[in-house]
């Protein structure tokens, strides 16, 4: 099989992502979870565990990581009353028709995109061949094929984005983060507003200050009032990111360099005009 440079399976999975994270922001998802009686926020926590089963709020904090266990525990295992997890699924996968399909109009029939639904579920089922340590993904992974092509490259690419998600979360409970100082970190990056994470995660100012001082403790913040890293903070961060990325290679060796870079070229119209559309913004999921 050939080898896969892990930096190809970021640019690989970042190019097509857009493809499955405009879910957790198109109206058409709130609409259908507001059909089955769930607002949206618990809309976000229940379409993503449904694949695990109605499971309890522990696990989903378990496996989502980052968010304010209170949020979790406001939404789950209550929103198992008003919806089963099938149903929940069923909605969820009607929504993604729905915004690809007005996003991306006749392009959901066309040979590009049965193409890249080809090369990606290739890539997905090597990842399932790896269910080892990756709890979400193993749920998602047990799901049932789509039909149609369009659905085939939006569970491929939730199929992936759980596989390097799980991953992502074994680099930082290993590196010894918890949920909230990941969040600092990754706000210290830059890359993300600060108060945005805050906010869709739901954490208190007290709860942010904390995890502010837990890193700051760790010599992992730059001196000064604005939340930057430190080059040891910078450090770590990128050790984190470059374990992220070896655990993610499995799945994209079985395209190998070309199959990578023909599923990037044939997806990144497609994501650039999700993105253009306005139904994309800041991931809700994992840090």
């Amino acid at each position: 099989m050939p080898t896969v440079d892990p930096l190809v399976a970021r640019k690989t999975w970042r190019t097509v992502e857009p493809f499955h994270g405009v879910i957790y922001f198109a109206p058409e998802a709130a609409e259908r979870y507001a059909a089955l009686g769930i607002d949206d926020r618990a809309g976000y926590f229940a379409s993503r565990s449904a694949a695990m089963g109605p499971v309890g709020a522990d696990v989903v904090i378990a496996t989502f990581f980052n968010f304010n266990p209170d949020l979790v525990r406001g939404a789950v295992p209550g929103v198992w009353q008003t919806a089963t997890p099938d149903k929940v699924l069923a909605a969820r996968l009607d929504a993604a028709d729905a915004v690809l399909r007005r996003v991306l109009g006749d392009a959901v029939a066309g040979g590009e995109m049965a193409r890249a639904a080809e090369l990606a579920r290739v890539a997905a089922e090597a990842a399932c061949e790896h269910l080892e340590g990756r709890p979400l993904f193993a749920a998602h992974a047990g799901l049932d094929w789509p039909d149609q092509a369009h659905l085939v490259l939006w569970h491929a690419q939730t199929l992936l984005r759980e596989y390097r998600g799980d991953g992502h979360v074994a680099a930082l409970t290993a590196s010894g983060l918890s949920g909230i100082e990941a969040l600092v970190v990754h706000a210290a990056t830059g890359e993300v507003p600060a108060e945005a994470l805050k906010a869709t995660r739901a954490w208190t100012d007290e709860g942010w200050a904390a995890g502010v001082d837990s890193v700051r403790a760790r010599g992992w913040l730059a001196d000064g009032d604005e939340l930057r890293l430190s080059e040891a903070g910078a450090a770590h961060r990128q050790g984190v990111e470059d374990t992220t990325d070896r655990l993610a290679v499995d799945a994209y060796r079985a395209l190998g360099d070309d199959g990578c870079s023909e599923l990037r070229g044939l997806t990144r119209p497609f994501s650039q005009a999700i993105v253009s559309s306005g139904s994309f913004g800041f991931a809700t999921g994992r840090n």
